[in-house]
């Protein structure tokens, strides 16, 4: 094998390597604000009890009902790697908002109230992920929507 098919050989599978770490960013985003959506919120404390702490931190009650539905929406679109830059991108108010509300809490999310550590690192994460695009796997790419990358 000539050293230029080798390197395009190297290429191609660090290229298919960056295709899927991008996408196990995605899905790991998306489950993440699925769980805070749909299962801290709903499930577990239930949308009323949602809106009554949001209440009790300063927020309208009536805010719990839509960042409940962006995250969990958002959540189903980035696994699922549909409009995966514009959903990253509308969900950063979400998640700046829980910013502030850990923010006087300390660094560690397992101090009382939750520390600012990990909504930060959502940020990040989403921040990335609008920069980055779907990766492998996403329905942006079956639909045309995100150029799948030479190979």
């Amino acid at each position: 094998m000539s050293a230029a098919a080798y390197d395009a050989v190297v290429e191609r599978r660090e290229t298919k390597r960056v295709d899927y770490g991008i996408a196990l960013l995605r899905v790991s985003l998306g489950v993440a604000l699925l769980a805070h959506g749909l299962v801290l919120k709903l499930l577990t404390f239930g949308l009323p009890g949602t809106a009554g702490f949001f209440e009790s931190i300063g927020f309208p009650g009536w805010t719990a009902y839509p960042v409940f539905a962006l995250e969990t929406l958002g959540g189903l679109a980035l696994i699922a790697g549909i409009g995966t830059r514009w959903v990253s991108l509308a969900l950063l108010p979400v998640l700046i908002g829980a910013l502030t509300v850990h923010t006087g809490n300390g660094w560690v999310f397992s101090n009382t109230g939750g520390g600012w550590e990990y909504p930060l690192y959502l940020i990040v994460l989403a921040i990335a992920q609008a920069i980055l695009g779907a990766g492998a796997l996403s329905l942006d790419r079956r639909l045309g929507l995100e150029p799948v990358p030479a190979r």
